[in-house]
């Protein structure tokens, strides 16, 4: 089926042809207003989007970077022995225990650590802990800081969507408002007369 176009396409283009300028004569000045209006907002969402998802995802890059290297240079990963055996999940899952270790302090510390249902007293497992010794999660992997800047360049590129979705619903509201206003006052003027014709 090349060279023929689909329904949708056909349906786009008639769309587009609306908005599009011409000497129409039946087209009002807020129709080309709202025409006008509609490619500022499309060259808009471009630039803008562009720009939304270039600074916000360099900004949430630097932000999750930073992070990543104050984890690294502050934690530390130490070796806590089991003192209970893990349980709370099938076999193979990772379940809690207490369990002991050393503080890079040298304090020693207690509390409870994931390790694999199951696993007896006395199994070592590797813990991430903060200068005081206290548990804290795995600092942040690279493809976690490269996700955050992902995600907050599509946020922001959705964002900077929204909001001219909401001034293009806005200014097609008050070209309607002003086509009705028109349309009002031409059937005023000419409405009585073609009644008496008729």
């Amino acid at each position: 089926m090349t060279g023929q176009a689909t329904p949708q396409a056909g349906r786009v283009r008639r769309k587009l042809r609306e908005f599009w300028p011409d000497k129409n004569p039946l087209r009002r000045r807020w129709d080309r207003a709202e025409a006008v209006i509609l490619g500022g907002l499309v060259t808009a969402f471009v630039v803008g989007g562009t720009l939304a998802a270039l600074i916000a995802g360099r900004c949430a890059y630097d932000g999750a970077l930073h992070a990543r290297h104050a984890e690294l240079a502050t934690w530390r990963q130490v070796p806590a022995v089991l003192l209970t055996t893990a349980s709370g999940q099938e076999a193979g899952f990772d379940a809690s225990a207490k369990a002991r270790w050393i503080a890079p302090d040298g304090a020693r510390r207690t509390g409870q650590v994931f390790s694999l249902a199951g696993s007896p007293p006395g199994t070592t497992v590797k813990v991430w802990v903060d200068k005081a010794g206290r548990l804290v999660g795995p600092p942040l992997q690279p493809s976690q800081v490269q996700g955050q800047a992902v995600l907050a360049a599509v946020l922001s590129v959705m964002a900077v969507a929204m909001v001219l979705w909401g001034t293009g619903l806005a200014a097609h509201w008050a070209a309607d408002r002003h086509r009705l206003a028109a349309w009002d006052d031409e059937w005023r003027a000419i409405g009585p007369k073609w009644i008496r014709h008729g």
